[in-house]
Formats: structure tokens, C-alpha cells, sequence
């Protein structure tokens, strides 16, 4: 089969298009076909070995793919790395997608559906009426969590950093967007809340933008941080910082959820029916062909893309 591998920790460029022996399904996996493959975040720092969870060499990046086994599709957990034409998944972490979901659709609910749910309802507590900043807005998860956020009643503040990505966020129904290159970033972010601090920051950019954003959360404010794109590490929080305005500042790694019937099983069956009934629209930003991997992992970097990045075997 072929399959993307790298034997060395570095970017894009230590990633080869190979042909390795189809892997071999043990007790309680499945082999899958597999038919299209999410790229998330994640992936660009598993490659190089930055991700919070030790990598081993040589390694097939990805993990989040839709695949068929015995005529039927799944939207799986791979095992044995994702960027492949086939893969290993365990049954516990192979999800049934109902005939109303495409491939496509499937495949931006495992990783970045899933972990725009939890940020809003399980991590933020996100009440009816309240304010909710999405920082890179026009990206996987912040398609998905404005969406979510306006179902759920919310008013969202989409955080982009070009014209084209503001426009992507405003019409997934953000009522207002920020410039993410401002100076004053957390007064950009008051002034779109009519002039007051926010209730609910998702985060994943970190350095200035993490710090700005603590600056715009108002008492009981929750600020969740899922990521640091950047590369940059925010400036270190003293606990005592926090009293003042009773703010919370709370982690999301999707893994810990992994395994657990309600925190995957169900909220998935949730975010299905929701793409079944029209009420969430995934988006498509770019598919390349498995061989163009590379090429995706530039773009993701540059911050050049929008919606979930798709490889097709």
C-alpha cells in the first residue's frame, strides 16, 4: 500500500510517499479501506515531534480517517497512522456514519467536531445569551464552533486574519469579526462586544494572542486553550491573577475522551444528526492526493487554509 512516512523529526519536508505492507488487524480491530483522511493541527506537530504525546520512528502521520470494512463506513481512530491507503483501527474507536453523511462530512467530526463540542459545553459550560470569542475562526474547529455556538444561543465573536476568513466566519452566522493582526487585540475584542469583556474564549493560538485574550475575559469568564499554533508560548499566569474577576483558564486535549461512550459515542450520534438535519454545515476547505501531504501540512502552517484540510487516497 501506499503511505506516507517519515524516518526523521523535522516539517513537511521529511515526509515520503512510500509503498509498506498492508497492516495486519489484531483481536477487537478492523483493516479499513480507507477513503479520505483529516488533517488536523496536531499532525504538523506530530512530525515534528512536538505534539504532547511521544512520537517513535519511523511513523505514518494522521490519525482521523473514513474508511469501509465489510461494505460498511466508518469514521475511525487509526492505529497504525492515517496517511495510508489502509489502516488498523480498534472497534472501540471505529464510529458507524449513517447513510445521510458524506465521507467528507464524516471526516471533520472526529478530531475537530468532537473538540468543538467539548470546548463549548463540556470545558465552557457555555449558557444561553452569553458572549463566545473563536479565535481562528475560519478554521476546522472554528467553523464548527461558531456554528455550534449560534445553535446553542450564543453571541460569537470570530477572531480571522484576512478579509476572506472573515467572510467565511460571518456567514457560518458570526455576528461580528477582529482583525487578528490588531495591536490591541483584547480592546479589538471589548469594542466587538459593545464595549465589555467576554464570557468564553476557545484559544489555540497562544503567545499575544493567549495574553491579549485573558485581558478581555469579564468575571466568571472561561478562557479554554486547545493548541498553540504559533509555536509561542503564552506569558506564564501567576493563580492570584486569576481571583481578581473569578476567571477560569482550562486545557482541552481530545484524548483523554477517547474510549468513553459519552464523550465520543454520543456526541458524535449528536454532531451526525445535526449534519443530517441541515443544521451544521461542515466545512471543505482543500483536498489534495495523499502524495501532496507535504504540501498540506505548508499551507495548514502559513495559516493559508480554511475549513478542514481533506487527503484522498
Amino acid at each position: 500500500m501506499r503511505a506516507i512516512q517519515i524516518s526523521q523529526f523535522g516539517g513537511p519536508e521529511v515526509m515520503q510517499l512510500v509503498d509498506l505492507a498492508e497492516p495486519v488487524a489484531g483481536e477487537n480491530e478492523i483493516l479499513l479501506d480507507i477513503t479520505a483522511i483529516g488533517i488536523n493541527y496536531a499532525d504538523t506537530h506530530q512530525t515534528e515531534d512536538s505534539y504532547l504525546s511521544k512520537q517513535t520512528l519511523p511513523l505514518i502521520p494522521g490519525m482521523e480517517v473514513v474508511g469501509t470494512h465489510g461494505g460498511k463506513r466508518y469514521l475511525a481512530l487509526a492505529s497504525t497512522g492515517g496517511y495510508a491507503e489502509k489502516a488498523v483501527s480498534n472497534k472501540g474507536v471505529a464510529y458507524a456514519i449513517p447513510d445521510a453523511v458524506s465521507d467528507n462530512d464524516a471526516v471533520c467530526m472526529l478530531v475537530q467536531g468532537t473538540t468543538a463540542w467539548h470546548l463549548l459545553k463540556t470545558m465552557a459550560h457555555l449558557q444561553s445569551g452569553e458572549t463566545v470569542v473563536v479565535h481562528a475562526a475560519a478554521g476546522g474547529v472554528g467553523t464548527i464552533a461558531i456554528q455550534l455556538a449560534k445553535l446553542w444561543g450564543a453571541k460569537v465573536i470570530a477572531v480571522t486574519s484576512s478579509a476572506d476568513k472573515a467572510a467565511l466566519a460571518l456567514s457560518l452566522g458570526a455576528d461580528v469579526n477582529v482583525d487578528a493582526n490588531e495591536a490591541d487585540l483584547a480592546g479589538a475584542i471589548k469594542a466587538a462586544n459593545g464595549g465589555k469583556p467576554v464570557d468564553i474564549i476557545l484559544e489555540m493560538v497562544g503567545g499575544s494572542t493567549f495574553d491579549q485574550s485573558l485581558l478581555a475575559l469579564g468575571n466568571f469568564g472561561r478562557l479554554i486553550t486547545f493548541g498553540m499554533a504559533s509555536r509561542t508560548a503564552p506569558t506564564p499566569i501567576h493563580p492570584g491573577a486569576l481571583m481578581h474577576g473569578s476567571k477560569t483558564v482550562a486545557g482541552f486535549w481530545l484524548s483523554n475522551c477517547f474510549g468513553k461512550k459519552a464523550l465520543m459515542n454520543d456526541v458524535l450520534n449528536e454532531l451526525f444528526t445535526l449534519i443530517a438535519d441541515g443544521k451544521l454545515k461542515p466545512v471543505i476547505g482543500q483536498t489534495y492526493p495523499l502524495a501532496e501531504a507535504a504540501d498540506a501540512h505548508r499551507a495548514m502552517l502559513a495559516r493559508g487554509t480554511t475549513g478542514k484540510i481533506v487527503l484522498k487516497p
